[in-house]
């Protein structure tokens, strides 16, 4: 099959830790010329999409049409869904598919739209030493790294990227364990830095990973392609039962905005210019529809 489309981190313990509980912007209200005038919009996301720059190079666009501002947590998925579990962030932008139709199951959200996909490499040193380049089948290449005990390091953060390395682990049949296996709890760019640092294995957003290439770094991607390393993004509205702070009226509004053509058409073009082709694939249903 051919391969999917090719795809900054904030620490935000200290705003989890202001919005716990107490988070009181009103409701917000359209004005006639439908903006949500001097209305702040907490979304909640995957590291990737901040590392990869694409919030910056998106939202810009929304707040000034809308005449808001949006205040980005960027944390892993399984933080970004207990955030809006706690009712503590309006919208979500994740990508780990099952953690979000639990949440949606679980009516802590009431809306899902697919955004964009791009997908996972398996990354490492030139001299491989497990001997994985070129393998596209994800889990051969990861029991070749546990075979060898080559440094692996992972997210270990309960992260949509930990939890696909997971779901690559369990289909190798291994539960990784031992002195080569490094958790390190940690954002994908401090972890690709890690790697580098250490010449270890590590499983990466192609986004992310390209991204930090840019600086001086001799990590290559060495194994891509396979099915398994999909990695699809969702957009949910957080539930506005859970109190009056959540602004569900700004939630679709900006649900709106990201899942429309022209939006999209920007998601398509994010990455281009530098990288030759883009670093998300836009998969909105009015973008497949078009």
């Amino acid at each position: 099959m051919s391969k999917f489309a090719l795809y900054r981190t904030i620490s935000a313990l200290s705003l989890i830790f202001l919005l716990s509980g107490c988070k009181q912007t009103p409701p917000a209200q359209a004005t006639s010329s439908g903006s949500f005038q001097g209305q702040t919009l907490i979304l909640a996301t995957t590291t990737s999409t901040e590392d990869s720059g694409l919030l910056a190079y998106l939202l810009p666009g929304f707040e000034s049409e809308y005449q808001v501002s949006v205040d980005v947590i960027a944390v892993g998925t399984g933080q970004a869904i207990q955030l809006g579990e706690d009712g503590n962030a309006d919208v979500l932008l994740v990508h780990a598919r099952a953690r979000e139709e639990e949440f949606m199951q679980a009516e802590h959200g009431v809306r899902r739209e697919d955004v964009m996909y791009n997908d996972f490499v398996i990354v490492g040193p030139a001299g491989d030493p497990a001997a994985i380049r070129g393998l596209t089948d994800a889990a051969e290449a990861f029991k070749n790294i546990a075979f060898s005990q080559a440094a692996f390091i992972s997210r270990g953060d309960d992260s949509g990227t930990h939890a696909k390395e997971r779901s690559i682990w369990a289909a190798a049949g291994i539960e990784p364990r031992g002195d080569w296996y490094l958790s390190a709890g940690q954002g994908m760019g401090e972890v690709l830095t890690m790697a580098d640092e250490q010449q270890a294995y590590t499983l990466s957003d192609r986004a992310t990973f390209l991204i930090r290439s840019r600086a001086p770094a001799r990590l290559l991607v060495l194994v891509e392609g396979d099915p398994l390393l999909f990695n699809p993004y969702g957009v949910i509205a957080v539930n506005p039962e859970k109190g009056a702070h959540i602004q569900a009226d700004l939630v679709n509004a900006f649900i709106d905005w990201l899942v429309s053509v022209p939006t999209q058409e920007k998601i398509a073009q994010f990455g281009v210019d530098e990288f030759g082709e883009a670093l998300f694939t836009p998969d909105s249903a009015a973008w497949r529809a078009k």
